[in-house]
Protein backbone atom coordinates (compact mmCIF):
# COMPACT_ATOMS: atom_id res chain seq x y z
CA UNK A 1 0.00 0.00 0.00
CA UNK A 2 1.39 3.88 -1.04
CA UNK A 3 1.09 6.15 1.45
CA UNK A 4 1.02 9.85 0.23
CA UNK A 5 2.19 12.52 2.42
CA UNK A 6 -0.35 15.39 3.25
CA UNK A 7 1.10 19.02 2.98
CA UNK A 8 0.09 21.44 5.55
CA UNK A 9 -0.12 24.99 5.24
CA UNK A 10 0.97 27.49 7.57
CA UNK A 11 0.16 31.37 6.87
CA UNK A 12 2.56 34.16 8.01
CA UNK A 13 1.33 36.87 5.24
CA UNK A 14 3.88 40.26 7.00
CA UNK A 15 6.90 37.79 6.17
CA UNK A 16 6.10 38.56 2.18
CA UNK A 17 7.56 42.17 2.85
CA UNK A 18 10.74 40.51 4.02
CA UNK A 19 11.24 38.13 0.99
CA UNK A 20 9.59 40.46 -1.28
CA UNK A 21 12.17 43.57 -0.66
CA UNK A 22 14.70 44.73 -2.46
CA UNK A 23 17.70 44.18 -1.04
CA UNK A 24 20.51 47.03 -1.13
CA UNK A 25 23.71 45.66 -0.32
CA UNK A 26 25.48 47.45 2.69
CA UNK A 27 21.89 48.29 3.74
CA UNK A 28 21.71 48.57 7.67
CA UNK A 29 18.19 48.32 8.47
CA UNK A 30 19.35 48.83 12.45
CA UNK A 31 21.45 52.29 11.72
CA UNK A 32 17.67 53.52 9.46
CA UNK A 33 15.74 52.45 12.93
CA UNK A 34 18.65 54.17 14.93
CA UNK A 35 18.25 57.41 12.84
CA UNK A 36 14.81 57.69 12.62
CA UNK A 37 11.86 60.00 13.66
CA UNK A 38 9.32 57.49 13.10
CA UNK A 39 10.07 54.93 16.33
CA UNK A 40 6.54 52.86 14.95
CA UNK A 41 7.62 52.73 11.65
CA UNK A 42 10.87 50.39 12.98
CA UNK A 43 9.10 49.06 16.02
CA UNK A 44 11.88 50.85 18.07
CA UNK A 45 10.15 50.68 22.01
CA UNK A 46 12.32 52.71 24.03
CA UNK A 47 15.46 54.90 23.44
CA UNK A 48 18.40 55.88 25.53
CA UNK A 49 21.40 58.15 25.29
CA UNK A 50 23.96 55.37 23.23
CA UNK A 51 21.25 52.69 22.64
CA UNK A 52 17.96 51.60 22.05
CA UNK A 53 14.85 48.61 22.16
CA UNK A 54 13.61 47.34 19.20
CA UNK A 55 11.08 44.43 18.46
CA UNK A 56 12.57 41.95 15.56
CA UNK A 57 10.44 42.05 12.34
CA UNK A 58 11.51 38.06 12.09
CA UNK A 59 11.40 37.03 15.89
CA UNK A 60 12.48 33.40 16.59
CA UNK A 61 9.50 33.84 18.89
CA UNK A 62 6.88 36.22 19.98
CA UNK A 63 8.14 38.93 22.05
CA UNK A 64 12.18 39.04 20.60
CA UNK A 65 13.49 41.89 20.93
CA UNK A 66 16.81 43.38 19.57
CA UNK A 67 18.95 45.73 21.86
CA UNK A 68 21.28 48.26 19.28
CA UNK A 69 23.72 50.97 19.51
CA UNK A 70 23.31 53.80 17.56
CA UNK A 71 26.82 53.78 16.89
CA UNK A 72 27.51 50.90 13.97
CA UNK A 73 29.86 48.26 14.98
CA UNK A 74 30.42 44.70 14.53
CA UNK A 75 33.10 44.07 17.19
CA UNK A 76 32.04 44.10 20.96
CA UNK A 77 35.63 45.54 22.19
CA UNK A 78 34.60 48.45 19.73
CA UNK A 79 31.74 49.52 22.31
CA UNK A 80 32.55 52.52 24.86
CA UNK A 81 31.89 51.68 28.63
CA UNK A 82 28.68 53.76 28.22
CA UNK A 83 27.21 52.13 24.76
CA UNK A 84 28.20 48.93 27.15
CA UNK A 85 26.03 50.07 30.23
CA UNK A 86 23.48 51.24 27.79
CA UNK A 87 23.06 47.39 26.07
CA UNK A 88 22.91 45.79 29.53
CA UNK A 89 20.91 48.38 31.20
CA UNK A 90 18.14 47.97 27.84
CA UNK A 91 18.61 43.95 28.05
CA UNK A 92 17.84 44.10 31.63
CA UNK A 93 14.58 46.62 30.98
CA UNK A 94 13.39 44.06 27.76
CA UNK A 95 13.21 41.27 30.35
CA UNK A 96 11.05 43.35 32.54
CA UNK A 97 8.83 44.62 29.95
CA UNK A 98 8.28 40.94 28.29
CA UNK A 99 7.22 39.56 31.95
CA UNK A 100 4.77 42.04 32.24
CA UNK A 101 3.29 42.11 28.57
CA UNK A 102 3.86 38.52 27.10
CA UNK A 103 4.08 36.74 30.82
CA UNK A 104 7.70 35.20 29.75
CA UNK A 105 9.61 32.52 31.66
CA UNK A 106 12.84 32.64 31.09
CA UNK A 107 15.25 34.42 28.67
CA UNK A 108 18.00 33.43 25.91
CA UNK A 109 19.94 36.79 25.57
CA UNK A 110 22.95 36.67 23.30
CA UNK A 111 25.08 38.41 20.63
CA UNK A 112 25.53 36.54 16.95
CA UNK A 113 29.16 38.15 16.26
CA UNK A 114 29.88 36.79 12.85
CA UNK A 115 28.99 35.42 10.07
CA UNK A 116 29.81 32.01 11.24
CA UNK A 117 28.24 32.74 14.74
CA UNK A 118 24.99 32.87 12.79
CA UNK A 119 25.09 36.60 12.91
CA UNK A 120 22.23 37.79 9.96
CA UNK A 121 23.74 41.36 9.85
CA UNK A 122 27.11 41.65 11.09
CA UNK A 123 28.33 44.96 10.35
CA UNK A 124 26.11 46.82 13.34
CA UNK A 125 26.18 44.39 16.27
CA UNK A 126 22.49 44.11 18.29
CA UNK A 127 21.93 42.27 21.67
CA UNK A 128 18.83 39.65 21.04
CA UNK A 129 16.66 39.23 23.97
CA UNK A 130 14.33 35.91 23.33
CA UNK A 131 11.42 35.24 25.72
CA UNK A 132 10.32 31.65 26.61
CA UNK A 133 8.23 29.84 28.20
CA UNK A 134 7.62 26.32 29.90
CA UNK A 135 6.45 23.79 27.03
CA UNK A 136 7.25 26.57 24.37
CA UNK A 137 9.43 23.58 22.36
CA UNK A 138 5.96 21.93 20.69
CA UNK A 139 5.99 19.36 18.03
CA UNK A 140 5.69 22.13 15.22
CA UNK A 141 9.62 22.76 14.92
CA UNK A 142 10.36 19.01 15.72
CA UNK A 143 8.27 17.42 13.13
CA UNK A 144 7.26 20.28 10.81
CA UNK A 145 10.40 22.77 10.47
CA UNK A 146 7.71 25.52 11.64
CA UNK A 147 8.02 28.04 14.32
CA UNK A 148 4.71 29.59 15.25
CA UNK A 149 4.41 33.08 16.01
CA UNK A 150 1.18 33.66 17.86
CA UNK A 151 0.70 37.24 17.74
CA UNK A 152 1.17 40.17 15.29
CA UNK A 153 3.86 42.52 15.26
CA UNK A 154 1.75 45.97 15.58
CA UNK A 155 -0.53 44.75 18.55
CA UNK A 156 2.54 43.74 20.49
CA UNK A 157 4.32 46.51 19.81
CA UNK A 158 1.49 48.41 21.21
CA UNK A 159 1.78 46.60 24.20
CA UNK A 160 5.15 47.00 24.86
CA UNK A 161 5.16 50.48 24.49
CA UNK A 162 2.51 51.06 26.53
CA UNK A 163 4.26 49.16 29.11
CA UNK A 164 7.46 50.88 28.57
CA UNK A 165 6.05 54.65 29.09
CA UNK A 166 3.92 53.06 32.15
CA UNK A 167 7.16 52.40 33.55
CA UNK A 168 8.89 55.47 33.49
CA UNK A 169 6.10 57.87 34.18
Amino acid sequence: METTKHLESLWAPWRVEYFSRERVNGEDFLGEAAATSDDAAHFVVCRRKNAFLMLNKYPYSSGHLMVVPYRRTGRMEDLTDEETLDLWHLATHAQHLLREVVKAEGFNVGFNLGTVAGAGYEEHLHLHIVPRWTGDQNFMPVIAGTKVIPEGLQPLYEKLVAADQAMTD
